[in-house]
């Protein structure tokens, strides 16, 4: 059986990223690029066909965590 995992969403508004590329430079697959947006920031674009859905881009994300960790406290 050949499942798939999901491809993560990394943020749905820009506000959600800070352009810091630490899931870029985590990608084992090199599955995502920054890509500069209409002013020239960049945001991370995942490539579907090399992504494998570890996740390591949403663990690694600062403001993902930084939301996960004050639902703890």
């Amino acid at each position: 059986m050949n499942e798939k995992k999901s491809i993560p969403v990394l943020y749905s508004r820009r506000e959600e990223c800070c352009g810091c590329t630490a899931c870029y430079a985590i990608c084992p697959r090199g599955a995502i690029s920054m890509m500069p947006d209409e002013e020239g920031f960049k945001y991370p674009q995942i490539d579907k066909k090399k992504c494998i859905g570890c996740g390591m881009c949403i663990k690694t994300c600062p403001i993902k965590n930084a939301k996960r960790n004050s639902r703890i406290d």
